[in-house]
């Protein structure tokens, strides 16, 4: 299942840009985000890859309740290691089975229960990490200018088909 390449590729091109970052670069705060640095987006968009690989041990998926890796988001080392494991994970797990979405309240008094699949949070996973990935672009020409992107870094499947269709027709 193409699904299965489309988030391993996505890791894979993720890592290969965070390799070519000098290591302050990567911990340096960026205006254009905030404040905000490569390694605090990196770290929350692959904490949510973290939760979707506990939940298709455990079958309960939360996203409000990640733990919050700071050495993630400090080492762009570590944070490669955990690309690689994750890269893994999504390459070997071809199974789809039946999940439960958490979603706790404000006050994480109660949570609401969704029924859901490990392929559809796969999708969201993907989503979501494409959406960081196209932040995490407008920081990189700020922090680390030296680093060249793929011209499809943060871009959706479905607007890199488009383009593609667009250009074959013109």
């Amino acid at each position: 299942m193409k699904l299965f390449d489309t988030g391993a590729n996505m890791l894979h091109q993720l890592a290969d840009t965070i390799n070519l970052m000098n290591p302050e670069d990567f911990v340096k705060p960026s205006n254009a985000l905030s404040g905000a640095t490569m390694g605090q987006h990196l770290r929350h968009t692959l904490e949510f890859f973290i939760c979707l690989e506990e939940a298709y041990d455990n079958g309960t998926v939360n996203y409000d309740r990640r733990n919050r890796d700071v050495l993630m988001e400090s080492d762009k080392f570590f944070a490669l290691e955990v690309i690689a494991r994750i890269e893994h994970f999504v390459r070997s797990q071809r199974h789809n089975k039946e999940l439960t979405l958490e979603v706790d309240d404000e006050a994480k008094e109660s949570a609401c229960h969704i029924g859901t699949n490990y392929y559809r949070e796969l999708v969201y996973n993907i989503e979501h990490a494409v959406h960081h990935m196209a932040i995490m672009k407008i920081g990189l020409r700020e922090v680390a200018p030296y680093v060249t992107v793929p011209p499809d870094f943060g871009v959706a499947a479905s607007t890199v088909r488009f383009r593609k269709e667009t250009m074959a027709t013109h």
